[in-house]
């Protein structure tokens, strides 16, 4: 169990000052001149001893994506943008701390940004957060009225500027180059790679997106050391994460915990167990809507970081951990995901257009059990042709759901088929008598 020492979120439940006077009481912007001052690629070396991970879903290294900016400024600009798109259902961790600790990503735009050579940065928030759009540009002001930001960056010398962008609430803008397109004006559609953002990104400059959680944790990752971090979680999983619990629990909550704590232990100690005790428990989406479910006999024993949760074949994602018990119809649950990625599909590529339509109205007959068992094998072979084999990874988020339903629940697909082949007849026999 992490202890209160090692939090890096300690105003995560919003129970003191959010702003400027009680950030700086818990230790934001602390030093920050110093910070700056050991160099560009000094930082970017701590972070990649660290060993963090991006925490936005995708877990690629952030101190190696950092790396692959230009070393120089030469005729084009870098940017830092940083993903507050925040719309992958059961995930609610970057909007709290946006609203509860907003200095923690400023001071870490300041440092990201510095460490890539980036003198503008914007935060691109989803449109229906309007609340924390409001704190996080208060926030922002107060950091220019204090000179943390603006001209001369906390005395560095640095020049560094701030926005806020508010998107319009798609959640395929939650894709990088997605973003950058609806960062410049344009539709929310994905971009091919190559090339890529950090050689081809916002308005053709030199770019990275980062997550607001990957951010926000720089400071205190540069104020406590590398080896600090680093010793917490597991190895090639390391640090604390912000972990999102919904669902059938009895205490939905954000909880920081270190990467590889039991999924059982995590649900128990923070959530107050499944409804109805642990035996009650049907199944757990891990990371996100977008992963496959696990069964209650992985949850059982599973570790809660990218390693151990790729090994069963699901994964991290953003943490956002959906627990469902028994009285769950799994079916209609999936079903409803698989709605969801039909509508927010950009449909650009022809798998993804298609195909999460036709999962869709497949998936709405096997809710009433209206299919023929065979169709269970057809279903799965579609998800795989639209795996992987789209521009971004909304394919991939389409297909997971449904995979996981017939991996690990066939028997209740064939089940429902079965009862409503046996009701129809039912109907007839009435009919004929």
């Amino acid at each position: 169990m992490l202890s209160d020492q090692d939090r890096i979120f300690t105003n995560l439940y919003g129970l003191h000052d959010p702003f400027l006077k009680g950030a700086r009481a818990r230790g934001a912007w602390d030093g920050t001149a110093e910070i700056l001052a050991r160099g560009h690629d000094s930082i970017v070396d701590v972070i990649k001893t660290s060993g963090l991970r991006g925490r936005g879903g995708a877990g690629f290294p952030t101190g190696l994506k950092w790396s692959f900016m230009p070393k120089e400024i030469g005729t084009r600009p870098h940017y830092l943008v940083v993903n507050a798109d925040e719309s992958e259902p059961g995930t609610c961790k970057d909007r709290d701390i946006i609203r509860h600790d907003p200095h923690t990503l400023i001071e870490g735009c300041l440092i990201a940004a510095f460490a890539m050579r980036a003198h503008v940065s914007y935060i691109y928030i989803r449109g229906e957060f309007y609340n924390e759009a409001a704190a996080l540009q208060r926030a922002i002001d107060e950091a220019y009225a204090a000179g943390l930001i603006g001209r001369d960056a906390c005395g560095s010398g640095w020049q560094f500027d701030l926005h806020v962008h508010r998107g319009a609430g798609a959640y395929i803008c939650g894709e990088e180059t997605a973003l950058l397109n609806s960062l410049e004006g344009k539709k929310g559609m994905p971009r091919l790679k190559p090339p890529f953002p950090a050689g081809v990104g916002l308005y053709g400059c030199p770019t990275t997106v980062n997550n607001v959680e990957s951010i926000a944790v720089v400071p205190t990752i540069l104020r406590r050391g590398a080896a600090w971090f680093s010793a917490l979680g597991r190895p090639k999983n390391a640090g604390t994460k912000l972990f999102c619990i919904s669902g059938h629990v009895n205490k939905p909550c954000n909880v920081e915990e270190e990467l590889g704590i039991p999924l059982r232990e995590l649900i128990d100690t923070y959530a107050g167990g499944v409804r109805g005790g642990w035996d009650n428990l049907l199944a757990v989406i891990p990371g996100g809507s977008s992963v496959p479910m696990l069964p209650r006999s992985t949850c059982d024993t599973v570790l809660m970081d990218f390693d151990s949760l790729r090994d069963v074949k699901s994964g991290l994602g953003t943490a956002a951990v959906i627990v469902m018990d028994k009285s769950t119809d799994i079916i209609r649950a999936i079903a409803r995901l698989s709605a969801f990625y039909k509508h927010e599909s950009c449909g650009q590529c022809t798998p993804c257009r298609e195909g999460t339509g036709w999962m869709m109205r497949v998936m709405n007959r096997m809710v009433e059990g209206r299919a023929e068992p065979a169709e269970i094998d057809t279903l799965e072979q579609v998800t795989r042709q639209v795996e992987g084999h789209t521009i971004c990874a909304l394919g991939d988020a389409a297909a997971w759901p449904v995979q996981g339903l017939i991996r690990h629940f066939r028997p209740v697909l064939e089940q429902r088929i079965a009862q409503y082949k046996s009701s129809r007849a039912a109907v007839g026999r009435m009919a004929a008598e």
